[in-house]
């Protein structure tokens, strides 16, 4: 079976082939070689302006009945570097990537940071090349099903908050967050956060921030806490 050009995995056939290769090369490629004399930072920034345009008015239109913050939140949702991350990953563009030698050695491949930022310069070339419709297929190819299954973010979306009204119904005192490990490079650090409450863990959530952390660690205990009467009467 023919290995899947990169042109198959984006969808998108380019005119300018020098625009995509510009896309895949990352800058530790520059400094490896003197092959490479520019990279995709630069690309990188414009797509990320035309993926926020682009997911803007996607969730205005599609769906009406989210408010400012709820569209705000879904966006963010959207445009996290992670799920770009995730994203790249589906389509396999971590093979296609022009890497120096030291980053491919270290995985940079499968590097999240990398594939979000490789999407995003992707993006900003198809626009480059072929225009905001080219550039809006490609994001409605690889993102459309993500954007229409978005409206499960509501209003309500804050599952720190909504952690502490759930435990002020039996008690006054506000669950405590605390950052117990912090791993990797300076560039990519993770977070590793605990909750707790009356001095017992409720939960644990990972993340590139302390914030994004902290609301992981809430979303787990949220889901605990809200199986435990079912667990409970199982066990009865």
């Amino acid at each position: 079976m023919p290995e899947t050009s990169i042109h198959e995995l984006l969808g998108y056939e380019f005119r300018d082939i020098e625009l995509l290769r510009l896309a895949l090369t990352h800058p530790s490629a520059c400094s490896a070689s003197a092959e490479h004399t520019q990279h995709n930072q630069r690309l990188e920034f414009l797509g990320d302006a035309v993926l926020q345009l682009i997911l803007t008015r996607e969730l205005y239109e599609r769906h009406p009945t989210l408010g400012e913050g709820g569209l705000t939140r879904a966006r963010s949702k959207l445009a996290n570097r992670r799920f770009l991350a995730h994203i790249a990953r589906t389509m396999g563009l971590g093979k296609h990537l022009i890497l120096g030698r030291g980053e491919e050695s270290l995985g940079g491949r499968e590097r999240p940071s990398i594939l979000a930022d490789a999407f995003e310069s992707v993006l900003g070339a198809v626009y480059l090349d072929g225009g905001w419709e080219a550039a809006r297929d490609f994001v409605l190819r690889h993102m459309g099903a993500a954007i229409e299954a978005i409206n499960s973010i509501t209003e309500h979306d804050n599952p720190k908050g909504e952690l502490q009204e759930l435990l002020q119904q039996e008690s006054h005192i506000p669950p405590e967050y605390r950052i117990e490990k912090v791993t990797g490079p300076d560039h990519a650090r993770l977070f590793e956060c605990a909750v707790y409450h009356h001095g017992a863990e409720l939960g644990r959530g990972v993340g590139s921030s302390k914030k994004e952390a902290e609301s992981e660690a809430a979303r787990v205990a949220l889901a605990r806490l809200r199986a435990l009467p079912d667990a409970e009467s199982h066990e009865r």
